[in-house]
This record gives C-alpha cells, structure tokens and sequence, in this order.
C-alpha cells in the first residue's frame, strides 16, 4: 500500500506585517496550473526573510514544476572554485519535491532536494506524492526579478504502472492482463523531473508461461559515477527476482537500450544513492512488452549455441578445441520470422596456450533477394547475412563487414583471427534461412600454404611466390607448447633458395652452457628448431639444430636440391616468443658458388674469405645471400687436416647466433651429422683444428643482405696419412720416405717442407724448422759462381803455358840437335817453374 500521506491547506493566518509565503492549491473547476515569481521585498534593515512556496495538487494528481528564470546571488556549491567556500549563503532557493504533508514544520522531516542559487535554474521537479515545497531565502534590502516560474497538476496514473508493493512508493509488479494488448509504459517515480536521492524501486514482470517479455529504454538519464555503476544505477534481471542471472546494470545515459528475457519473467531494480551533491538527472521512460511471437530459443539451445541474455536471439558460440556443429537461423527449417534480427559471435580459443580461427561452411542457404535496375546496388536490401572475418562486436563496426549473403548464395569463409561475427536481419519477404557448419582450427598466424588438414604444415613454392616471410606460431607473441611445425621451400629445377632469420628465441634448457650458444641435439632437447637440405630422393640433411638465442646462419641450398625444409619442436612446458625470417627463391649458382673451388690430389692448400684480410662485404644490391663453397678431396688413404689460423665473422654464438654472415664445415660429407656452424672470434690463444673422418670434407661460407663485413678467415688444409680411428701416434712411421712425419705425429708430403706454410698443425713448426734460408741460398750460389769462375781462369792460364812450351821446343830442334840434351834439360826446369 502506499503511505498515507496528510495535506492539509494552510490556514489563513493574520498578521501585522504582510507575509511573503504562497500556496497554489488544486482544487475541483479550479484552474490546474499557473505562474510564480520571486516577492517583492523592501528589506531596508537587512533582517533575514525567508518565504515558503507550497503546491498542492488533488487526489491522484502530481505537481510538476520548471522554472523558466533564475538569478540568484552567489555561485551554488558545485560551481565554486577550488579552496572557495559554497556561495549560496545570502540568497539560495531550497526544494522539497518528496513532501508527504503540508504543515511547514514537517519539511525538516522530508527529504532535502538540494539548495539552489546563482543563473543556472533548477532542473525540473515532479512531485514524488502530492506536494511540492520551495524555500526561498535572502538577507538583502531589495529583492526583485530573482526567479519566475510555472506549475501544473498532473496525473498521477501514468506512475501507477502495476499493482503496487507493499512498502514501498515506486515498486510494482506487472503482468500481461493489466493491459489490452500486453503493453505499457515503464517509468521512474519522478520522470521527467529530477530524481530523488536514497530510493529504491523494483519492477517485476511476470508473463505466460510461453511469453517473453520485451523492455526498451526510449529516455534513460542517471548520475554516472563510472563504467562499474557504483552509485545510481538500474539493474535488470533474466528471471523474475534479484536471484536471477544479471543481464546488465547500466547508469548514465543510454542509447536504443532494448532487452528482452530468456523465459516469461523480469525483474528491473532502480537503486539512489543517499547522498547531499546535487544531481538532476531525470531518470528513463521506456515501454514493456509481453508476446508469444519473439523469437523461440531452441534452435540456439539446440546446437551448442549460448543464448547472450537481454537479446532477442543473439548467441555466442564457444570452442571446445578443435571442435565443430551447426549454426542456424531462427526456426529453421520452417521459415524465418519477418523483421527480426539476430547476431551469431563465434568465438575460437585464445589464451597462452591456444589460438584457433573459425571456418565456415554453408550446408543450405535461402534468404530472398530484390533485383535492382542499378546494377550498382545490393540486392540485399529486404534480408540479408552480413559475416565479419575480424569478428565486430560493436555496432559501429557493423557496417565494415567482409561478405553480404542473400539469395541461395553458399560461401566458405575462415575468420582473421579467433573471433566470427554474422549479423542475419530478415525484412519483409520469408525465407527458409540457412544452416551452415562451422569448425574451429588452430590459428597459428603463419603466412604460407597451409596444411589441408590443419596441422602446423606449411609450403612456400617457387611458383607462386619468389620471396617472403614466415615465423613461428602467433609471433610475435609467444608459440605454443606441445607443438610441431614444418615449412617446406620448393625451388624450381633451376633455383636455389635463402633464408635468413631476423629474430630467434627458442626456449633452451637451463643446463645449457651459455658461453658456447645453444646449438646441436646435445644442448637443445627441449624445444628447438632444426634445419634440413631437401634432396629428390627424400634423404634430407641436417643442417642443424637451434634453440636459446642462438640464431642459424644464413642458409642457401646446395645445387642439385629441391629446397630446404624447417621444423620447429616445442615441448609441454614453458615457452619463448620464437622466429621470425625471410625467404629467396633465386637462380641458381655453380657448385662453388660466387667463389670457392674443388681441390684434389694437392699436398695442401689456403683458403681465404673474400678480399681477406681486408674483410668481407655484403652481397650486391637485390642479392639474398653470397655463398663461397670448397671441397678438399684427398687420396686414398689420407684424411684431411683443416687448421683455422685466422678467423673473425660478426656474429656472437652465445647472444644471438650468426645471424648475418656463418662459415659451416663438413668434417665428413658422407655422413649425416650437420656441420659445425662458426661466426665470432677466434683468441689467437685457441686453436680451431679439425680431422676429416674421411677422404673429402666441405667448408661453405654465407652472408646475407644484413651482412655488415669483418676480417674474414685463412685457412691452413693438408693432406695427412691416415692412422685409423683416434688421435696420430707419435710412433707411426709414415708410408714411405716422400713423407715427413711432424712433430704431432702427422705424416706430411715432404714437399710441404719449408715451403714457409705450417702444415703440421696449430702449435707445431717441426716441418718449418732447420731449414735454409732465401738469403743464405743466394749467397750459396754467388759462391759457386766465383769458384767456377777461378778453376776456369786457372785453366785457361796452364793451357797458356802448354802453349807457349811446344813453340820453344820446336825452336830448339832448329837450332841443332846437339845441343839437345843441355837445351831440354834446362826448358824442363823453367817450365817447371
């Protein structure tokens, strides 16, 4: 019952000095509204006055009040500056509109409705019973002009919109039978005047068994004291008390607010907050309505679907990983009913661990279209069904949708993303509507030709796109654990293809030793990423294996493959934010590449970086990648020793891996073991020497466009007799004595000796010692020179002196034989002489 309220006409009361209060009454044939001003006061002593307006309206009546001018002194509490202090204390207007009796000494006992002063009017005000109370106060000498207004008495009838309950004054309940045609007006108790502080009213709507009841908010004005409503605020029920499921609590102003129940009932709560700041808001009128004809739920409840409470027929559709079923229009496979519509948000899983998309796939199809003169205009415009790939949930967004369906059109779509909206609107022609299937897939947000099957597969051909990029799944964000991928890269007969990698972070075990990066199976068994060359014959090499930060180096595939291929491991527990690179399909090279070379049956030889020791550079402009590729190939019973003497390529194999320029050495090109992968510094202390488990080993030295330049390498290969498995034995004695044997065991060609190259290895000079140096050579054949030079002069002279004996002899025998004997005797021993 409402509370029993007393008014009682104030009496006429006789007084010496005239009296400033007024009292407007509504009476039978009596007028029902009219004006009010400000009184004319002549205050010359500045006493106080203060005069009392009262508005009594009659038996199911209401007051309503606006005032049309307002200028009082002073500034009100809410427009004073900060540190000022409320102005409204010479002249202010205070106003009762919660009044439950007349007598002025019951207004101390009737809610406050706030004090009013300066040029900003009070809002309107309707009475909350029968009676409305202004105060209007001043200490000042003149008073003129200050305020005017009007009034009017109003029907209460339109606030009574339900049987009334007990207890409280603006709490109902409202059932179909109260009107004729199952409708009516929702309002606030004070509507469209200001509402009151500290109340609390609930409306209850309780329909048939097969209604559902439908509320829309045309006005809704409430104090917002934020997105969470904490202090006004109307809560609306999908049932038919506050136990119920919430459908929504809303404050501030709203906007084509409409809600509609699940089942046959509601329940609505306006809540104010007690409080003394002054609030106007004037709170909402809406109208209700109770049918059979809203849109049955079942074709929601039947498939999986979630019915989005306060909507007509929108639902929402959740993944269960993986998992598939059926989306269908309102009351298919019956025909659609007219000017409805309904929105469908299907939602794939998004979380740490999971990323899904949605595909769609329409089973049957059947929404009229119009035919057009203008072959520029939709023929949708009777119904349609508008899908959203980006999944829009927000109505402004509805109008950027990505397919517009009509007709018996049928259409596969896969969403941009975890989310799927559609938007189906049925007009006026009927439809048999549609069913479609939708399947939720894992979405791992990585370009390329994915798997028909889903799984993490993807392929990059040649054909269609000669360059690109690919990464890990969901980068940037983190991939998931328990997770396999490939990327297979198909080149043409005559191409080769590049990757480079741009960013790498694959989680690493903890064991790992930082110092010498994580790369190979011995460090990375958690998650990883491994590289292969991809041969016709399906026998695909490893590369390598990554993880930690160590990133690959840029790879190009050998001539004769059909392309490389890239796999990507994680395991069950935590995660890193993985890769993300890019991919060339370019002509292809010669064996060596842009340089390199075959060495076979040679002692030893030098290989040497480009333009060493002036350093390397980056390819030339529109190059992916520069390869130089050597192969040494020994004889017979040789293997080969492969000592670095120089080495500096960019790169940090612990931070980041060679990421830019990476020398790699097949040790055994026979085997399946990946390569040693190398960038960084050698310290001149360390030695970089390696054996050759067999007859040919390779050496491949790659940079890529983000290649800066450093020194480059020298490299010392020679060929060694094989001793069998294990380290060289000091005692082995080499094969034959064309061979020396150095100091570390190594058995050499003896050409190699003093040939001013270290042969025997880092930290062994034994085939550079005691030898003969270029200078001393020099001097040693001067010496032979001048020796043959003196014996020839030497011999010249005493073929001289033979000479010149025979003539004198000859001489002799002229003279006289003799003389003979005395003659030779004394020749003989000059000659001698």
């Amino acid at each position: 019952m409402q509370p029993v309220v007393a008014y009682l006409e104030a009496p006429v009361r006789p007084t010496k000095s005239p009296k400033c209060d007024q009292t407007f009454v509504s009476r039978i044939g009596g007028p029902q509204n009219g004006t009010f001003t400000a009184p004319l006061l002549h205050n010359h002593r500045n006493h106080s006055r203060q005069c009392l307006y009262t508005f009594l309206a009659g038996p199911g009546q209401r007051v309503e009040v606006v005032f049309k001018s307002f200028n009082l002194r002073g500034s009100p509490p809410d427009g004073s500056a900060v540190g000022e202090l409320p102005s409204c204390v010479h002249e202010y207007m205070d106003i009762y509109s919660e009044v439950q009796s007349s007598e002025p000494a019951e207004l101390i006992n009737s809610p406050f409705g706030g004090r009013y002063c300066g040029a900003i009017p009070p809002r309107r005000r309707i009475s909350m019973y029968r009676a409305v109370a202004i105060s209007f106060f001043s200490n000042k000498n003149v008073s003129t002009d200050l305020f005017e207004g009007t009034f009017r008495f109003i029907n209460a009838s339109e606030y009574e919109i339900g049987i009334p309950i007990a207890g409280s004054p603006c709490s109902y309940t409202i059932t179909p039978s109260m009107s004729i045609n199952k409708t009516g007006a929702l309002i606030s108790p004070t509507y469209p005047g200001a509402y009151p502080k500290d109340m609390s009213c609930t409306y209850q709507f309780l329909g048939e068994s097969n209604q559902r009841v439908r509320l829309e908010f045309r006005d809704f004005d409430l104090f917002f004291g934020g997105p969470h409503c904490p202090f006004d605020y109307v809560k609306v029920y999908d049932g038919p008390d506050n136990s119920s499921a919430l459908i929504g609590t809303y404050c501030g102003q709203q906007r084509n607010l409409v809600l509609y129940s699940s089942e046959s009932s509601l329940f609505v709560h306006f809540y104010t907050l007690p409080r003394t700041a002054n609030s106007q808001n004037r709170g909402f009128k809406g109208i209700y309505e109770f049918s059979e004809s809203f849109v049955k739920l079942d074709f929601i409840r039947e498939n999986d679907g979630i019915h989005i409470r306060g909507s007509e027929c929108d639902q929402k559709i959740l993944s269960n990983k993986e998992s598939t079923g059926f989306v269908l229009s309102p009351n298919y496979p019956y025909p659609y009913i007219q000017k409805t519509v309904c929105r469908y948000f299907i939602y794939g899983m998004q979380d740490a661990q999971h990323l899904e998309r949605v595909r769609l796939e329409f089973i049957s199809f059947n929404i009229p279209k119009v035919e057009h003169k203008d072959k520029g205009e939709s023929n949708c415009t009777d119904g349609y069904l508008k899908i959203y790939l980006k999944g829009q949930e927000t109505a402004d967004a509805y109008d950027k949708f990505d397919y517009e369906l009509c007709g018996n059109e049928t259409q596969r779509v896969i969403s941009d993303g975890p989310r799927l909206a559609m938007v189906f609107s049925s007009g006026e022609l009927q439809g048999r509507g549609f069913k479609g299937k939708y399947t939720f897939e894992t979405e791992y947000k990585i370009p390329g030709t994915a798997a028909p099957d889903g799984t993490c597969s993807f392929t990059y051909v040649s054909s269609s796109k000669k360059r690109g990029e690919l990464n890990s799944p969901r980068y940037p964000s983190n991939y998931p654990s328990d997770t396999n991928c490939s990327y297979l890269f198909l080149a043409e007969p005559n191409e080769q293809v590049t990757i480079v990698f741009d960013h790498f972070k694959i989680k690493a075990d903890n064991n790992v030793n930082a110092t010498a990066g994580s790369y190979g199976s011995g460090a990375c068994f958690e998650d990883w990423l491994e590289m292969y060359v991809v041969y016709r014959d399906n026998n695909d090499r490893l590369l390598g294996r990554y993880c930690g930060l160590t990133a690959p180096g840029p790879v190009e595939s050998p001539r004769g493959a059909v392309g490389l291929r890239i796999t990507l491991h994680t395991d069950q527990e935590s995660v890193a934010s993985g890769f993300k690179a890019r991919y060339f399909f370019e002509s292809a090279k010669s064996d060596a590449g842009d340089c390199g070379g075959n060495f076979s049956n040679e002692d030893s030889g030098i290989i040497t970086s480009p333009n060493y020791p002036a350093g390397y550079k980056a390819p030339g402009r529109g190059m992916a990648s520069n390869a130089c590729n050597w192969v040494m190939t020994a004889r017979a019973g040789y293997k080969l020793s492969i000592n670095f003497e120089q080495f500096g390529l960019e790169g940090d194999p612990a931070n980041r891996g060679c990421p830019a320029a990476v020398l790699r050495l097949w040790v055994n090109v026979d085997s399946d073991q990946p390569p040693l992968e190398l960038c960084g510094e050698k310290p001149p202390i360390e030695h970089w020497h390696y054996i050759s488990t067999g007859q040919t080993a390779r050496i491949s030295f790659t940079t890529s466009d983000k290649t800066v330049g450093a020194q480059g390498f020298r490299i010392v290969w020679t060929e060694i007799q094989d001793s069998g498995p294990g380290p060289p034995s000091i005692g082995l004695l080499c094969e034959s004595t064309y061979h020396f044997q150095c100091a570390a065991g190594y058995c050499i060609s003896d050409k190699l000796r003093c040939d001013g190259v270290k042969n025997c290895g880092p930290g062994d000079d034994s085939d550079e010692l005691h030898c003969i140096t270029e200078a001393a050579e020099e001097d040693h054949d001067v010496l032979i020179i001048i020796t043959l030079v003196v014996a020839s002069s030497l011999i010249c002279l005493l073929c001289t002196l033979c000479h010149s004996r025979r003539k004198r002899r000859n001489h002799v025998r002229q003279l006289g034989l003799h003389r003979n004997a005395h003659y030779d005797s004394q020749t003989s021993a000059t000659g001698f002489l």
